[in-house]
């Protein structure tokens, strides 16, 4: 497993459960899971949110353990790898149809030892209709509909992946804040590509970053609840430069003690919906003042 040795990292996130979903009784769908050994990795799935996708909850859980194991193999196929550009066409060639079968196999292993029941399905056709009934019962994986981010990084490179709204965020030491990949203008309204689309992985979109340009300083990856919480897109972008500039000042710790309130907060005053947000940083930012921009 390759080990972190020029840029020292660090990460916080959590995830809350909506306002909407709290009054109205329903899971949190997003889920959140981060780690930091060996390398650093982040991913958050988003579940769908319709009833007739009603184990995205779990969808998401399966998801984002189905990147990490992925990942965490294809690190250390790539250990002794030296040539990046061979590591980013494998990547992107290969990382996105595995964590679609594994995704499927975690699926297939949930359904196995957890079946539908007659009242889920029951309630399905009360509430949908027969045909999304049949749907389902023909292929069962549609209830576990998600969305899937993730970020790992090594000690050479940073790898981006997204498939399915959500948002990933790279913040340079100026405080600029900008997208790997551009806005998908398919992803309008409540649509969105997913881990059951069609040939999913080739929707799957992943972004090679080497470590020796320009790292950024802080990465923010979030569910589409946040974004959605903002007024515009402008908006949306503003909280790059805000996290850095509060990280500097107060330091990471003190960002992750009020990181679930403040989401909190956007749910309540926003869209409702559940939010996660993930931040890796470059740990020596901590305490350091933004430089004047002339």
């Amino acid at each position: 497993m390759p080990q972190i040795k020029k840029f020292p990292w660090d990460i916080i996130g959590t995830t809350v459960l909506g306002a909407s979903h709290k009054r109205h009784g329903f899971p949190n769908q997003d889920f959140l899971f981060y780690y930091k050994k060996g390398i650093f990795f982040l991913s958050i799935s988003d579940g769908h949110g319709s009833r007739k996708y009603f184990r995205s909850h779990i969808g998401s859980r399966l998801a984002v353990f189905a990147a990490e194991e992925v990942i965490k193999e294809f690190t250390e196929k790539m250990d002794n790898t030296t040539n990046l550009s061979s590591i980013k066409e494998y990547a992107e060639l290969r990382l996105p149809q595995s964590i679609i079968r594994e995704w499927e196999k975690n699926v297939r292993n949930d359904l196995k030892s957890n079946p539908f029941q007659e009242r889920e399905l029951t309630f399905l056709e009360k509430n949908e209709g027969i045909s999304v009934r049949k749907q389902l019962e023909n292929n069962p994986i549609i209830a576990y509909g998600a969305t899937l981010l993730s970020v790992f990084i090594t000690n050479t490179y940073i790898l981006y992946l997204q498939l399915g709204d959500g948002d990933i965020l790279i913040v340079s030491e100026e405080g600029e804040t900008s997208r790997p990949f551009p806005k998908d203008e398919r992803l309008i309204a409540n649509e969105t590509t997913s881990l059951i689309t069609k040939d999913a992985w080739k929707e799957f979109r992943v972004q090679f970053q080497r470590l020796s340009e320009n790292p950024p300083a802080l990465i923010l990856v979030s569910s589409d609840g946040y974004a959605n919480s903002f007024c515009d897109e402008e908006s949306f972008l503003q909280i790059g430069s805000d996290f850095l500039t509060l990280i500097r000042a107060d330091g990471l710790k003190k960002v992750e003690q009020n990181l679930r309130s403040w989401l909190e907060e956007a749910s309540e005053k926003g869209c409702g919906d559940d939010i996660s947000l993930g931040i890796i940083s470059r740990i020596q930012l901590a305490n350091r003042p933004l430089p004047m921009l002339i």
